[in-house]
């Protein structure tokens, strides 16, 4: 393989301790000198100060400038010299990243970032710009510190992009970024200049899912996308931007994979809770707010030490999957659009264009007829040309692969995910290449570079062919230079390190903890509320009170990661109900030799006051489990957002489904569920609810039933509404903020992003691809659950 690698400029050398390569420039004076000592407050009167800082793995050097000017870090060993420069009678310090002795464009912290990126982009090797297209694969365990593996793909594959999957513990993510931050700086050589680390992170602030990521507590906790949506709030979306960006930055992530922003177009799409909602403006108010949010800095203008880069996904919408099915797996991997709707997918994107990167879908996306939706061949939309030519035409920022791309979906048995769809038949080599000539920047999940390399020469064979317009180097440094804008934009070639106390001060500090918390109380929405149920209280009042919390269980569902998880357990939590109940009661169990429920037995309900069921909704499939398909048996099964079984074999079911794959003999696979039957793990919710309506009628009592829902789709409620007193729904909250709403502590103030269908008959009448198409549920009251609907004490809110 050929490859070329830059040249450096001219005068670079060892790191210098010399101000004389630059002595006499007019404009300003500029000095490399060693840093001068300060007091741990930083800088005071009319120059910069320096500070040794350490977490007990990694000491670093802390340089503070007067006025406005940046933070600067570098590591102890690393060899960094300051450069300085007199500015309206104050002393600034400039990191003098490549020993030249010069303030090169890229190392002046008062450039813009586009300008500092394209100039540092000339200056890195192809090996170092094919490190950046890649983004690791997750990283799940902060508390190893730096290992060999990381070690590796850093130091082979110039893998700068990382991915933290890991839990929320500050020390160790602190102590684990530096680490990683010294490695990237031992790493610069004077062919090679430094680039440090770029972190990022999928979401990890919504209120109910602390357990992915190891506690609760640790980091503030908000509403999930759909529960921020709930609030019809900017605001709202703007401030949990704005605080849990700090917090990211004080994590050492510099990148947000988020938001996810498609359309919910399909009420049973397995990821709508990442979503935010069913309509196009609402969608697209909230997804600036957040892009907003994340990448600005209290009290910039712009960009700052509080700032993230946000990348929107997945474009152009991933939401209209056949039958709600998901693109992570094979059953999902077509998208459809029977409503000729495509457009409506891509505008909420084309409002957030000031995301500093976009992740491409997964899915192969095809019209009511089963053709590719814009042309072309049946391909992922990485490889689909026409929709990221689309893209490109109103983008400039990074293009990033979703994770698994350039893994075959069949042709790949060891990968975990593999989800090269319709380029199964390539190589992982021109896999890559496929991607790059549409325009693509990074690939998500990868941490080889041989085969970007290789990309490399196919596309400078191409151009030498006269096929591709520039050469690859071109190409390369094109990417090169929108992948580091990344870098810059968020200031982590100024400073890269954290500091363990600022960072323990700034993760889950109490005013965010505080203001997560009221919005997960401002998203809750009351859906009835039968002769006033749910009314303003007092915690006093409840502290001598009876509540009956039902158990029920979950066999799980089995994917990618393993067999399905049993689990079992009261609706709500019970710890936190003794926080406002005087007495808790649940249901007593009856279990096999395996730990599994076989019966519950409802407690007598003489001394209870209130009826709280927790329900969540009905799980007949998730992500990473090829839901929908039953690969053992051959059977496509329907998704379903009711609990008891589902039968499809109404007059809207598809005999025919419109996508499929093609056949050898040319034919059309059909993937029609008709006739089959759903399978749900959670059937005991219902089960649940039901005994506790039958406890309170062999009770006598008038004893007041609040469902209380933990939405991640929309539910058809008929199974449970009209034997409910109050119905309230939360998306992504905490059980803490379900039950103070409950007793009347908070008013309801949330309204639904999506609308809950009438039945599962109407469920399959709309077109997947159409926003507020489903007939919604009016219950006993007469209220219509349709997108924006809600109850205050005194009623409907109003838009």
């Amino acid at each position: 393989m050929t490859t070329t690698t830059a040249p450096r400029r001219a005068g670079s050398s060892a790191y210098v301790k010399s101000a004389a390569a630059v002595a006499g420039l007019a404009l300003f004076a500029l000095t490399a000198c060693s840093p001068s000592s300060s007091d741990e407050d930083g800088a005071s009167g009319d120059a910069f100060t320096t500070r040794e800082v350490t977490d007990g793995t990694t000491t670093f050097t802390v340089v503070t400038n007067p006025g406005d000017g940046p933070v600067l870090s570098y590591g102890k060993d690393s060899g960094v010299e300051l450069l300085t420069e007199q500015i309206d009678g104050q002393e600034y310090a400039f990191k003098d990243m490549n020993a030249n002795g010069e303030l090169d464009t890229w190392e002046d912290w008062r450039e813009t970032a586009e300008d500092r990126a394209a100039d540092l982009a000339q200056d890195l090797s192809i090996e170092q710009i094919a490190g950046l297209m890649l983004f690791s694969s997750h990283e799940r365990s902060p508390a190893d510190g730096l290992t060999d593996a990381q070690k590796e793909y850093m130091s082979s594959s110039r893998l700068r992009n990382v991915l933290n999957a890991g839990p929320n513990d500050v020390e160790a993510n602190v102590t684990w970024s530096n680490e990683l931050q010294a490695y990237a700086e031992s790493l610069a050589t004077d062919d090679e200049p430094y680039v440090p680390v770029n972190f990022s992170s999928d979401p990890r602030s919504t209120a109910s899912s602390g357990g992915n990521y190891n506690a609760s507590g640790d980091i503030s906790r908000w509403p999930s996308n759909l529960g921020l949506a709930a609030t019809f709030d900017p605001e709202t979306m703007e401030q949990f931007a704005t605080m849990v960006s700090a917090e990211y930055r004080a994590l050492g992530i510099g990148t947000a994979l988020s938001p996810q922003i498609d359309l919910a177009s399909d009420p049973r799409w397995l990821r709508v809770d990442g979503t935010f909602g069913e309509n196009v403006e609402l969608a697209s108010a909230m997804a600036a707010a957040y892009v907003d949010g994340f990448q600005a800095t209290p009290g910039e203008d712009g960009w700052g030490d509080e700032s993230v880069n946000a990348m929107i996904k997945h474009w152009a919408g991933d939401g209209p999957g056949e039958g709600g099915r998901e693109s992570h797996t094979e059953a999902g991997k077509y998208g459809v659009y029977p409503g000729d709707n495509f457009d409506a997918h891509a505008e909420v994107f084309l409002g957030a264009m000031d995301a500093a990167a976009v992740m491409t879908a997964y899915s192969v996306a095809l019209d009511g007829n089963g053709e590719p939706i814009l042309g072309g061949d049946r391909m992922g939309s990485a490889y689909d040309s026409a929709r990221t030519g689309m893209l490109r035409e109103n983008f400039n920022g990074v293009v990033v692969t979703d994770w698994g791309v350039t893994a075959g979906g069949t042709t790949d048995p060891d990968a975990l995910i593999g989800t090269s769809w319709g380029a199964d038949d390539l190589t992982v080599e021109q896999r890559h290449y496929e991607i790059l000539k549409n325009g693509v920047d990074m690939f998500g999940g990868n941490n080889a570079v041989e085969p970007v390399l290789a990309a490399y020469d196919m596309w400078q064979a191409d151009y030498e062919a006269g096929v591709n317009e520039v050469d690859a180097d071109t190409r390369f440094r094109e990417t090169g230079s929108r992948v580091l804008s990344m870098l810059f934009q968020p200031g982590l070639y100024e400073n890269a390190y954290l500091d363990l106390e600022q960072s323990t001060e700034i993760v889950a500090s109490q005013d965010k903890l505080d203001a997560g918390y009221e919005a997960q109380l401002d998203s809750v929405v009351m859906l009835k509320n039968d002769g006033g149920t749910i009314a303003a209280s007092d915690a006093e009042s409840w502290k001598d009170k009876t509540v009956y919390i039902p158990r029920s269980y979950n066999t799980g569902l089995a994917g990618l990661f393993g067999p399905g998880e049993y689990t079992e357990g009261p609706g709500l939590t019970v710890e936190i109900a003794e926080q406002y109940f005087g007495t808790v009661v649940t249901d007593e169990a009856v279990e096999d030799a395996d730990g599994k429920v076989t019966s519950y037995t409802a407690p007598d309900l003489s001394d209870v006051d209130l009826v709280l069921v927790g329900m969540t909704s009905p799980q007949s499939g998730a992500v990473f489990a090829n839901s929908g398909h039953d690969t053992e048996t051959g059977e496509w099964y329907p998704l379903s957002l009711q609990y008891r079984p589902y039968t499809a074999d109404g007059e809207n079911v598809r005999k025919v489904s419109i996508s499929g794959d093609i056949l050898p003999d040319g034919t059309q696979e059909n993937r029609s569920y008709f006739g089959h039957t759903s399978r749900t793990a959670n059937e005991s919710d219902l089960d649940a609810f039901e005994r506790a309506v039958a406890a309170v009628e062999a009770s006598g009592k008038d004893i007041p039933v609040i469902t209380v829902l933990k939405a991640t789709n929309p539910t058809v409620p008929a199974e449970f509404e009209s034997r409910s007193d109050a119905i309230l729904v939360g998306f992504g909250l905490s059980d803490q903020a379900l039950i103070e709403t409950a007793i009347g502590l908070s008013e309801p103030q949330g309204r639904l992003p999506i609308a809950f269908p009438a039945s599962m008959d109407a469920v399959e009448k709309q077109l997947e691809d159409v926003q507020e198409d489903t007939e919604p549920y009016v219950d006993s009251a007469g209220s219509s659950y349709a997108f924006g609907f809600g109850l205050d004490y005194a009623g409907p809110i109003a838009d």
